[in-house]
């Protein structure tokens, strides 16, 4: 097996073997260069060569120490990455919530936005009862000031009628005190002719008497008249007394048949203010309802552009933090490509060393049994070794590892 180790001038792997003749035993020549004394003198280029091959022995063993401090570096280090690979593997398996969170937050506010939007629409149904209610009202309102108006014209008509009345009852009043006093005046007037003829019956009573020719009962004769004249006095004063009676009670009957009138139209007008101030305590009751659901209305859309204000910012941040999330995850992505590919430069780089190092062991164990052959052929023999040449080119080592997808599937070696 050739090996790339250049050998030292001076030296020769072929061993030495003196000449024998076979056949019959014979006393073998001489060699008068064995009897001359031995040389001791060193040979310079022989000396020069052995310099430089313990400084290179020197030099093979520094570079070999500081191979294995390096291969120790990089096992070190390959140990750092497999522990931090196996960190961001282990973070690389955990899976975010994120999207969970963003969409269970986004339910929230639409049930909240629908609850909202449902409040809305109870809120308009109200208002929009409540103005019906207060359309209606006032309506009732309208027809209660139109009877009222009503009321307050047949009140003045009625009023009309009852002062006509009065005036006809006063006017009746005076009537019957004039019906009276000319009562009185006939009665009077009676009483004067009832005396009258009282005096002219005497006077023709007495004008009998002298003259003595009949006899006349002129006391039944005047009784006869005055039962007349009372008779016609008290069935003219009963006439009089029951037409003015009956005429008082036409006018107390109308009289009270008109302040009937007015107590019940009074009274219809009290009703009527009663209602119509229910009505206005009504309608300000509802205005103040719809004042109140107009605000309940204005701070629920106010409520809800806010609610639904923050859940866009919500939104907004929790899509930041995951747009940085995802930043962070690519950062990482490619944080870990670059270790793999530094892990694998580190594989090939370590693998390239490990051959190095073997070639270096071959070689040297290959440099070692050639100085043990020549030191054996040194003491078999006294031949200067052959000189070899200086400008025998050194082997150099080739090494092919084939990678994919980040893991090397074979190796091979090979001395050039």
């Amino acid at each position: 097996m050739a090996t790339g180790v250049n050998r030292p001038k001076g030296f020769s792997s072929q061993s030495y073997s003196p000449a024998s003749s076979r056949g019959s035993p014979s006393i073998p020549p001489t060699n008068k260069q064995l009897l001359n004394p031995l040389n001791t003198k060193v040979d310079p280029v022989d000396q020069e060569a052995k310099t430089k091959e313990k400084d290179q022995m020197v030099g093979l063993n520094d570079k070999f120490v500081a191979l294995i401090d390096k291969v120790r570096n990089l096992e070190q280090q390959n140990k750092a990455l497999e522990t931090r690979l196996k960190i961001l593997l282990e973070q690389e398996n955990y899976k975010g919530n994120i999207d969970d969170i963003v969409s269970q937050l986004a339910a929230n506010l639409r049930k909240q936005i629908d609850s909202l939007a449902r409040d809305r629409q109870k809120l308009e149904n109200e208002l929009n009862k409540s103005q019906d209610d207060v359309e209606n009202t006032r309506a009732k309102y309208e027809d209660e000031l139109q009877k009222k108006a009503e009321a307050e014209n047949d009140f003045v008509l009625t009023k009309k009628d009852v002062d006509e009345g009065y005036l006809q009852r006063v006017g009746l009043e005076l009537k019957l005190e004039d019906l009276l006093s000319e009562l009185d005046f006939l009665r009077k007037g009676y009483d004067e002719e009832i005396k009258e003829l009282e005096s002219l019956i005497q006077n023709e009573t007495v004008v009998l008497k002298s003259d003595g020719a009949r006899d006349l009962d002129m006391d039944e004769i005047l009784k006869g008249v005055q039962a007349q004249y009372e008779t016609m006095a008290t069935r003219s004063r009963e006439e009089a007394e029951h037409w003015n009676r009956k005429k008082m009670d036409d006018m107390v009957l109308k009289a009270g048949k008109h302040e009937q009138d007015v107590r019940d139209i009074k009274k219809e007008i009290a009703d009527i203010q009663r209602n119509i101030q229910r009505l206005r305590n009504e309608i300000d009751a509802l205005k103040r309802k719809k004042e109140s659901l107009e605000g309940d209305i204005k701070n629920a859309e106010e409520n809800g552009q806010r609610a639904i204000d923050e859940a866009r910012e919500q939104i907004a941040q929790l899509e930041e933090a995951l747009r940085r999330d995802k930043q962070v995850m690519a950062h990482q992505v490619r944080e870990y490509q670059v270790l793999m590919n530094l892990k694998l430069a580190l594989d090939i780089e370590i693998a390239t060393y490990r051959k190095l190092l073997e070639g270096e062991e071959m070689r040297m164990a290959e440099q070692q049994r050639n100085q043990y052959d020549v030191k054996d052929q040194g003491t078999q023999s006294q031949e200067p070794p052959p000189v070899t040449n200086p400008d025998t080119p050194k082997r150099s080592l080739l090494i092919k590892i084939e990678v994919k997808n980040g893991r090397v599937i074979s190796e091979s070696s090979q001395f050039l």
